[in-house]
């Protein structure tokens, strides 16, 4: 069985994070190990407290998984402070890590913000030039690439100036004040949009998360990015255009879907 470590903020509701990148993991067919950055205390409607990890105790905890269970994919979410980036980049470059996806989460859904000025100019530095795939929303593809967003064309300027500053592929994902979820891969100067119908559901907390770990999973499992994105957009699609009952609502990973068991197996 393929493996897939989440280095990212724990989510208390369950929703977003390590939580749900073990889950999407989980239900793509890849055993999901975990580094925690940070705790939090948040919910659908926001952040109230963050809880960050020691740098010592995160780098523990990366090299108790590669020392051990060596990762064939990484994803990387929520990491709120320069000095953790830091640890991260140092380890994943040591380890000579591959597949390594970053989603990098600067505002939570609900508009709390979890990434400070100082870790956003670090993650740039230092972690994008290791990265495969970055998984930036519009918000964060505008600080990424330093222009303003306003339609395709500008999300396709953008998401070459990032791939090309940093040598990774770029899959920028559209928002409703761009397009109708339709979400733009940029990857070794070849260029792909994947159509995406915008789906009324409002149980959206950790969609990003979701998509990014899915990916990761998939490029675990030896699919090339290509597909790997097809795939998680199909994947993603899925358990929102099903309407899931979430309760209070904490996101479409809050109940495991598999998609008729297409995407639970390793082949």
């Amino acid at each position: 069985m393929k493996t897939a470590l989440s280095i990212a903020g724990s989510d208390s509701c369950g929703g977003a994070g390590i939580q749900a990148d073990i889950k999407t993991m989980t239900m793509n067919g890849v055993y999901a190990m975990s580094a925690v950055t940070a705790l939090t205390a948040q919910n659908t409607t926001g952040v109230s407290d963050i809880l960050e990890v020691e740098p010592r105790f995160l780098q523990g905890q990366i090299d108790a998984v590669f020392t051990d269970i060596f990762p064939d994919a990484v994803k990387i979410g929520m990491v709120s402070s320069a000095r953790l980036v830091k640890v991260i980049a140092k380890r994943l470059a040591f380890y000579k890590a591959r597949n390594i996806v970053v989603d990098p989460v600067m505002v939570a859904t609900s508009g709390s913000r979890l990434m400070r000025t100082d870790a956003v100019d670090t993650l740039i530095k230092e972690l994008l030039p290791l990265a495969t795939l970055v998984t930036p929303n519009i918000s964060e593809a505008e600080v990424l690439s330093g222009m303003k967003i306003q339609g395709k064309k500008d999300m396709e300027e953008a998401a070459r100036r990032i791939g090309e500053a940093h040598g990774c592929a770029v899959l920028l994902k559209g928002g409703h004040n761009v397009n109708d979820a339709n979400d733009f891969l940029y990857a070794n100067g070849k260029c792909r949009w994947f159509e995406g119908e915008r789906i009324d559901n409002p149980n959206t907390h950790g969609t990003g998360c979701t998509l990014s770990s899915a990916v990761a999973a998939n490029l675990a499992k030896g699919f090339d990015l290509e597909l790997s994105v097809a795939r998680s957009k199909e994947y993603i699609s899925g358990a929102l255009s099903a309407m899931l009952d979430l309760g209070q609502g904490c996101g479409p990973m809050n109940h495991a879907f598999d998609l008729g068991g297409r995407f639970g197996s390793t082949a």
